[in-house]
């Protein structure tokens, strides 16, 4: 699936701090599983839109069955749940595959990384 997609990664436990926490573009993260049909269903938009956001935003998917550090400290308790990071921290979150929403979504949480970052 992320093949066609240069701007859709698969992150693990191991290399989540240098790809995604020491990014210098904001990251989301797709904690997924290959046994969640809504993951499934999501999996098609979030891949086009990583194509949508390069340059501005990166993709990454985290398998959470091969994977358990970062989404237990991260506080993930279900799939799919989606999560911005910016700066090295998380900034937000969407829970549940609403994939007519999804770039609404991305929008808002785009939105308010910039806003954060012109008030310091």
């Amino acid at each position: 699936m992320t093949e066609n997609h240069p701007n859709l990664f698969q992150v693990s436990d191991q290399d989540f701090e240098q790809r995604v926490l020491n990014s210098t573009l904001p990251v989301i993260v797709d904690f997924t599983a290959d046994w969640c049909p809504p993951c499934r269903v999501l999996a098609p938009l979030y891949a086009r839109l990583s194509d949508t956001y390069q340059g501005t935003l990166s993709f990454a998917k985290m398998d959470i069955d091969e994977n358990t550090l970062m989404p237990a400290r991260f506080g993930i308790q279900g799939a799919p749940t989606l999560v911005l990071f910016a700066g090295g921290r998380p900034v937000g979150r969407v829970v549940g595959p609403h994939p007519g929403r999804l770039q609404q979504s991305i929008e808002r949480l785009l939105a308010e990384v910039s806003t954060a970052v012109t008030r310091k």
